[in-house]
């Protein structure tokens, strides 16, 4: 397992590295010569390279809070704290990715839309669950005892979890909107989803999404690690 996780981490610096020097320094051209040089997306022009960071922090997100789902629904059957701590770990990091996916959409959509903020579906699905997420921790904040707390965040994620897909994949496209994908859009499920973009461009788009997910199993693992010395220390101390 420890091999897996250097494995992981490694690989998820050279992939985000890659990303993030590919994404800015490839030049946007009408009429691209080679490997290098990125089509201009219609629509998007140089917007367009957000694709390969929020999309990938967004599918993040998803893969977190399911994560969390998963360990939560264990721990309703084994009882067992370590997968309580798993869930609520899996839960922080869909949070922190969940904001970095608000920030990037965000920004995109002040370049794109002329402001920060458009209460576009997209933008309120996703503002929704940063809410729900957020309530996760402030119920698990309000309850002392161990036993109750795990428990009923237990069932909490997995009710949150239900939502997820939802609100990312199913109620941006059920209503019209700004966003590539929106009801009417006539690309259809937007240029990311149908992966109409160019070859080289959809390498780096999957480089950024192995990459991200890849980051996420790393600091999951570091993070699991660590709750659970902070666990084993406060059960010897009580």
């Amino acid at each position: 397992m420890e091999r897996l996780i250097r494995i992981a981490k490694y690989s998820s610096i050279v992939l985000i590295t890659f990303t993030l020097m590919a994404g800015i320094a490839i030049p946007m051209v009408s009429a691209p010569q080679g490997f290098f040089e990125f089509p201009i997306i219609p629509g998007l022009e140089q917007k367009a390279r957000n694709i390969f960071y929020h999309v990938p922090v967004a599918w993040t997100t998803v893969v977190a809070f399911l994560t969390s789902m998963f360990f939560g629904l264990r721990y309703l059957r084994s009882k067992n704290s370590e997968d309580d701590i798993r869930s609520v770990v899996a839960a922080g990091l869909g949070f922190l990715f969940c904001s970095l996916a608000t920030i990037t959409g965000s920004l995109w959509a002040k370049f794109n839309w002329g402001s920060f903020w458009n209460w576009d579906p997209r933008e309120t699905s996703i503002f929704a669950l940063l809410l729900i997420y957020g309530a996760y921790f402030a119920l698990r904040s309000a309850i002392d005892e161990e036993e109750r707390r795990a428990k009923l965040s237990a069932v909490y994620s997995a009710i949150a979890g239900l939502t997820v897909p939802f609100f990312i994949f199913v109620l941006p496209r059920l209503v019209g909107g700004l966003h590539p994908g929106a009801k009417g859009d006539p690309s259809g499920s937007g240029p990311v989803v149908q992966f109409k973009m160019a070859p080289n461009m959809l390498v780096v788009f999957f480089a950024g999404l192995i990459g991200y997910t890849l980051f996420f199993v790393w600091i999951f693992s570091v993070r699991v690690r660590v709750e659970q010395h902070l666990y084993h220390l406060s059960q010897k101390e009580s």
